[in-house]
């Protein structure tokens, strides 16, 4: 998204550049209201691409003019929707544009067939923008298939979720899937400046320490004054959002009691509520946080957890999470941690929020600086390969109970040594004969399933050792290190 007037390309199929001279005086007040009534955003969205900003790899690509079908995948106010209509005043196509969330089949048909007629009547290509796309179920997807595949459309898809798991392969096959991260603080700068000076009466320069506008003119009434500390809270509250940027602008522009900063960024503050996608950023936080803690990382790790707290997360799923990783990554290295996970488990059930925040930051804290180990999970995937290898291996009749005479004249616990009795190591065969002497719990200090690598390990001595050598290299390296 950028900030350059809005006028997007054509979506009724009347001819862009058509005079609005033949308008009758009632349509032109009521275009005239439309516009008005548009938010800022709306307003100042750009007309070409040279006044976009961010995505550039993106941008130099629909600037080759070979686009084709595309899938837009990122997070709200990366500017998708911006993106497709500058695509189409790209290449002169007719534009039309339909949301997910409303429009239907029917909706989809009508649009093709308006498409084929102008295709074949004038040679304009006609570009359906989907908003939401992911919205269309998936047998609602299977129409684009065969227009896609004879060129009468050329579909451009606006998404929040992930592709893969939203949209049908075929449809993927057919288009170009771009990745669009969330605008950089830079890029939220450049795009609230650029407002500002598309709102002020007349060019004025802004400085880094306070972006100002200009005297009033009689055309205009003067924009209020917007210090560099709104415009750092502008830019850090609106998390790469674009049209939160712009509505957070206008905010601070019309904040009611005359101008004041303190007032201003309490105005400002109270407005914006924590953003947390359950689809998306649901897994990626936990995924987070639990790779923190199985990294020893408490601070990523204490992040992390009130990232998700403070965007509404279940502390129950937190928690759950958490029983997991005390198993699968501190293991057998520290066997208070199980039981702690289960009582903050408890803990969080009973109490709730807000008070069982509490109890998780002790349980992230105590599971970040616990010692770690693998061995109970990586041997119980080593017996689960076995076990599945042939799950048909009888048990040892050593180890076979014998309640019936029958049973123990065909042999069932013969020889079977009851340890408790004996004052001594006693052997018995514990396991099938293809496994005996198998070894699926590895010693504490076996390192021979470990891998050694020596750009990973020179990273953290850079970045977290503070440059010094691991002292650990004298010990693993003869075994695992480089030749």
């Amino acid at each position: 998204m950028d900030l350059s007037p809005s006028s997007s390309p054509s979506v009724s199929g009347v001819k862009r550049g058509a005079s609005n001279a033949q308008d009758s005086p009632p349509l032109k007040r009521s275009r005239i209201a439309l516009k008005e009534a548009a938010p800022l955003a709306e307003k100042l969205r750009p007309t070409t691409l040279s006044d976009f900003v961010g995505h550039e790899l993106v941008v130099s690509f629909v600037a080759s003019g070979c686009t084709g079908s595309l899938i837009l995948w990122g997070p709200s106010g990366c500017g998708k929707t911006t993106l497709a209509r500058l695509i189409a005043t790209q290449t002169d196509a007719v534009f039309k544009e339909l949301s997910a969330t409303i429009a239907g089949i029917n909706d989809v048909r009508a649009i093709v067939e308006a498409a084929k007629s102008t295709l074949a009547l004038t040679g304009r290509k006609t570009i359906l923008f989907l908003d939401e796309i992911h919205r269309f179920s998936k047998s609602q997807q299977d129409i684009f298939l065969p227009f896609l595949e004879q060129g009468h459309i050329q579909l451009v898809g606006a998404t929040t979720e992930n592709p893969s798991f939203k949209l049908i392969g075929a449809l993927l096959s057919r288009c170009r899937v771009f990745c669009l991260e969330r605008l950089q603080d830079a890029d939220i700068r450049d795009i609230v400046t650029k407002a500002l000076r598309r709102l002020s009466p007349a060019p004025v320069d802004i400085s880094p320490e306070e972006v100002d506008s200009s005297p009033s003119s009689s055309a205009q009434p003067p924009v209020r004054p917007v210090t560099e500390k709104i415009m750092t809270t502008i830019v850090s509250m609106s998390a790469g959002d674009a049209r939160i940027a712009i509505s957070l602008l206008e905010l601070a522009l019309k904040t009611p009691n005359g101008y004041d900063e303190e007032k201003v960024l309490t105005f400002l503050r109270r407005s914006v509520a924590t953003s947390y996608d359950t689809a998306e950023d649901h897994y990626n936080q936990i995924s987070a946080l639990h790779k923190s803690v199985r990294g020893s990382h408490a601070d990523a790790a204490m992040y992390w957890l009130a990232r998700m707290l403070t965007g509404g997360e279940d502390p129950g799923f937190i928690c759950r999470r958490m029983v997991v990783c005390a198993s699968e990554d501190i293991g057998l290295a520290d066997s208070h941690a199980l039981p702690l996970a289960v009582a903050t488990l408890h803990a969080c059930q009973n109490i709730g929020m807000p008070e069982c925040r509490i109890n998780l930051a002790h349980l992230v804290a105590y599971l970040s600086e616990a010692p770690k180990s693998t061995r109970a999970y990586e041997a119980y995937k080593r017996a689960e390969a076995a076990a599945t290898a042939d799950p048909t291996l009888p048990v040892p009749l050593q180890m076979r109970n014998a309640p019936t005479a029958l049973m123990k004249e065909v042999g069932y616990g013969k020889s079977y040594h009851y340890n408790p009795q004996y004052a001594h190591p006693v052997h018995n065969t514990y396991l099938p004969s293809r496994f005996e002497g198998e070894s699926f719990l590895k010693q504490a200090d076996d390192t021979s399933d470990k891998m050694w690598d020596e750009d990973a390990l020179e990273s953290w001595e850079r970045n977290v050792n503070g440059g010094k050598r691991w002292e650990g290299r004298e010990q693993v390296a003869p075994i695992l290190g480089p030749e």
